[in-house]
This record gives structure tokens, C-alpha cells and sequence, in this order.
């Protein structure tokens, strides 16, 4: 059987999702996989990145990182999602690519796609499982199969204990508050494995 193709899309202004969506690319090519780290198309103005340095700064360190396309949606057997939250929702960047795939859903393309969702917020209750949650609608829409983490490894509960999808409190100075990166790879090698069952099953 091929390798599960894996696409990691992420959407970051200033480079925490992009940092989770590395783990999960390393942990998943470890695993076996074949993982690539996508980004979402930006539709900011120019002037507003700008007017933040951090946003401005990580807008250049992940300027060779490819932009997320339709045909990568195809493409993968699994996808795992790593936005920020926008009030309790994902950012407009994403929702713009989301409905972008209607033609992809309509002709039953991401039927059976394998999910997962990651997210973080400035502070712990600061919208992330509604985030999540929100991401998770649109797959169900598609027919995908949904694969969150639940408590599957104790390496959750040390992260915060979300079961929808790991998530991550960033606090002013840009760092992460949790250690999370144990349990992004324990998410990222439990939808390749569940991705891999399906793949199996649907081969027979």
C-alpha cells in the first residue's frame, strides 16, 4: 500500500499555527507518511501586515512556503487544519478558502477524507474548542471522517487537556503558554494511522 499523503494547511499571522503545523509534518513523515505544510492564501492588505512586525515577520519567514490549492485538497488522503481563533471562529482567510471547494465537495472529491484540527488563542478560554468545532462543521459537510485526539495519551492532559484538537494559549510576548508539542504528534501519528485504516479498507 502507498504512503498516506498528508496535507498540513495552516493559516498563522504571526507564525504559532505555522509552528504546530511543522510538528505535525515532522511527526508525520517519522510515521511514514508523505506530509507537506500548506499555507492559506493571505487576503489582509499589505498595510495592515505592516503595521505589525510580528505579522510582518513571519509573513517573510514563510514567504517559500507553498500556498494551499484545490488539487492539494484532492491530493491528500488526510488533512489536518491549524488556524488561530477570530472570536470563537476561524479567520477569514480560512473561511475564504473553505468555500472555495464546493466543486470539490459537489463532485465527491473529500468524501472520506481523513481530518483533524489544531488551534490557539490569546488566553486559555479564549475561543479555541468553538474554533475547532467550526473547522470540524464544514468537514462534516464534506463527508469526511473527523479523527480528533479525545484522551488517547496521557501526553494530552499535560497540553491542556483538549480533546477536539490540540490547542495552544500564546501570551503577549508571542510565546506559547503550553507545552504542546508531544501532543500535536501524538494527533498528527493518530490521523495517519486512522487515515492508513481507511485507505487499507477502501483498497479491498
Amino acid at each position: 500500500m502507498s504512503k498516506v499523503k498528508l496535507a498540513v494547511i495552516y493559516y498563522s499571522s504571526t507564525g504559532t499555527n505555522y509552528q504546530l503545523a511543522k510538528w505535525a509534518e515532522e511527526a508525520a513523515n517519522d510515521f511514514g507518511a508523505e506530509a507537506k505544510v500548506l499555507k492559506v492564501p493571505e487576503t489582509a492588505p499589505q498595510a495592515a501586515i505592516d503595521s505589525n512586525p510580528s505579522w510582518k515577520a513571519h509573513v517573510e519567514e514563510a514567504k517559500d512556503v507553498p500556498e494551499v490549492k484545490l488539487e492539494d485538497l484532492e491530493w491528500a488522503d488526510a488533512i489536518i487544519f491549524s488556524v488561530p481563533t477570530r472570536f470563537g471562529n476561524m479567520p477569514g482567510q480560512v473561511k475564504n478558502f473553505l468555500d472555495t471547494t464546493g466543486g470539490l465537495w459537489f463532485n465527491g472529491k473529500l468524501t472520506n477524507k481523513v481530518v483533524s484540527a489544531m488551534t490557539s488563542a490569546q488566553n486559555a478560554h479564549g475561543g479555541q474548542e468553538i474554533t475547532t468545532l467550526a473547522l470540524y462543521t464544514t468537514m462534516y459537510h464534506w463527508g469526511a471522517i473527523v479523527v480528533a485526539p479525545g484522551y488517547t495519551d496521557p501526553v494530552l492532559y499535560s497540553a491542556g487537556g483538549n480533546p477536539y484538537g490540540t490547542s495552544v494559549s500564546v501570551g503577549q510576548d508571542g510565546k506559547m503558554v503550553e507545552d504542546v508539542q508531544g501532543a500535536v504528534k501524538h494527533q498528527a501519528k493518530r490521523t495517519v494511522t486512522v487515515a492508513e485504516w481507511v485507505k487499507k479498507g477502501q483498497s479491498n
